[in-house]
């Protein structure tokens, strides 16, 4: 690949991070994501779409070469990459890039720690990559986005950016940390992008698929690195060819200069969000909204009707079908629920506001929580709708029994750039998400080595307590045994 097409600019840019690293600042934005991706991950060890997976690698076996969180040993890294990615994303709790609607963290940072562990990279190589696999992800995804439109191409036509942008991310990253160059880096993203694909209909109509897109991708990305490597080659021009992945996917609408314009300058990994809550992004200026009127002394029981305004294009995700929304059918689906979230912020969540225990089946059947859902009607908000996407607003109306109307508008939610969440937070949030498995010394601990992976030699004492823990995860998740066929 000698020709200056959009792939190899991506990955001159990435054999330069490889060999000069990306700075103190940008490293230390990733130890953050790599903090919360962990964190999201042991939450998620009794979802059944991890269970589904750890069922599935452990039928495939291979050799022990990387951490799989919730099975004793070791497994492949594309199999460790699988469970992490598909963990990282299924609770909903991963960092979100506003303008692209993506996940990328979910996608690349478990692509990136199993390869790093299997190279026995340093803990700054294992950040530099994580750096430039969600700066390319996040790029992929901005490509897909229509400015006239107001939305991601990608998402108007039901496909998951997450997935397809980020296996290439991930790609880059572990091509990066498998020490391959510029050539080889951009081989591993041209064959990822023939591997990432995902659909968004689970999240009107039910199924659990979703959940796994982030580990596919995680997936794909390490087997197309570890291909390269091998000597499969992938087509220069796999972004802006008539064949390419913007045009079969976003077509005439895609803008591909947005891949490389700025890059290396204009960091765009900056411009991506923690999640304080888990569950969908659309659904947290309303809950931000929510917990401050019950700041205000606003009760349930002082409601006669809410009214959710939001930008347009977020509605059809969390309030339609309008039915489904206000009672859904569970507690997955009740994370995708605008009514639902703003009931539950205001009965009172846990967590940050609320937290896990809001999203279960049980708290979705909740009568308490589904009478006050029945109460909040949404509707298009023109402020919103000009803010949109690059914030996600909301405003929230409360017309009370007593005839006082109180209203809340929330214009930079929560976690993001303008409003972000503290070092300390986000130690909070992993401590609170791994409470079922580790002790709060332990979280503790593994927050400040990951906070000080920059000077790591490598990614031992970081996952040496997972590792070690694995088989009470085990017993917990209630695998058999035999699922040890993985070592």
């Amino acid at each position: 690949m000698n020709e200056q097409t959009l792939v190899t600019r991506l990955a001159q840019f990435a054999d330069a991070a490889r060999v000069k690293g990306v700075g103190s600042e940008l490293r230390a934005d990733a130890a953050r994501r790599v903090l919360d991706v962990l964190g999201n991950s042991v939450a998620a060890l009794d979802s059944p779409p991890a269970a589904a997976v750890r069922t599935v690698i452990a039928e495939w076996g291979g050799h022990a070469g990387a951490t799989a969180l919730g099975l004793p040993g070791g497994v492949p890294a594309p199999s460790a990459a699988l469970l992490g990615g598909t963990l990282a994303h299924a609770l909903d709790f991963d960092d979100t890039h506003l303008l692209s609607v993506l996940h990328p963290s979910a996608a690349v940072v478990p692509a990136a720690l199993a390869v790093a562990e299997q190279r026995g990279a340093t803990g700054a190589a294992l950040l530099d990559a994580v750096t430039v696999g969600v700066e390319i992800t996040v790029r992929a995804g901005l490509a897909g986005y229509d400015a006239a439109l107001g939305n991601s191409i990608f998402f108007e036509r039901g496909l998951h950016a997450t997935a397809i942008c980020g296996a290439v991310g991930a790609a880059a990253a572990a091509a990066m940390l498998s020490r391959l160059d510029a050539t080889g880096i951009a081989h591993a993203m041209g064959i990822a992008a023939s591997m990432g694909s995902g659909l968004l209909e689970a999240n009107r109509t039910g199924g659990t698929v979703k959940r796994v897109h982030c580990g596919w991708a995680a997936h794909a990305g390490v087997v197309a690195a570890s291909l390269a490597r091998a000597g499969l080659t992938g087509p220069p021009t796999v972004f802006e060819g008539r064949f390419g992945l913007l045009q079969a996917f976003c077509g005439e609408g895609a803008d591909p200069a947005a891949l490389v314009t700025g890059l290396g300058d204009d960091w765009k990994v900056r411009e991506v969000c923690f999640k304080p809550y888990p569950c969908n992004h659309f659904t947290h200026a309303g809950i931000d909204a929510a917990l401050r009127l019950r700041a205000r002394g606003v009760l349930s029981e002082h409601i006669a009707s809410l009214e959710l305004g939001a930008p347009a294009a977020a509605l059809r995700t969390i309030a339609f079908p309008p039915e489904l929304k206000a009672r859904p059918e569970s507690g997955y689906h009740a994370a995708f629920s605008g009514p639902y979230t703003v009931a539950a912020a205001l009965i009172g969540g846990g967590g940050l506001g609320v937290f896990h225990e809001d999203f279960t089946d049980t708290a979705a059947r909740d009568p308490h929580r589904l009478s006050l859902a029945a109460r909040v009607h949404c509707t298009p908000d023109p402020h919103s709708d000009e803010i949109f996407p690059h914030q996600f607003p909301a405003v929230l109306t409360a017309h009370l029994h007593d005839g006082r109307t109180l209203t809340e508008r929330i214009e930079s939610n929560r976690g993001g750039p303008q409003n972000p969440l503290s070092d300390s937070e986000l130690a909070l949030k992993f401590r609170l998400n791994t409470a079922p498995y580790l002790t709060p010394t332990t979280a503790d601990s593994l927050a400040e080595i990951t906070y000080h992976l920059s000077t790591a030699p490598n990614l031992d004492q970081l996952l040496h307590p997972l590792r070690h823990d694995s088989r009470n995860w085990l017993r917990h998740c209630g695998i058999g045994e035999q699922s040890g066929s993985a070592e």
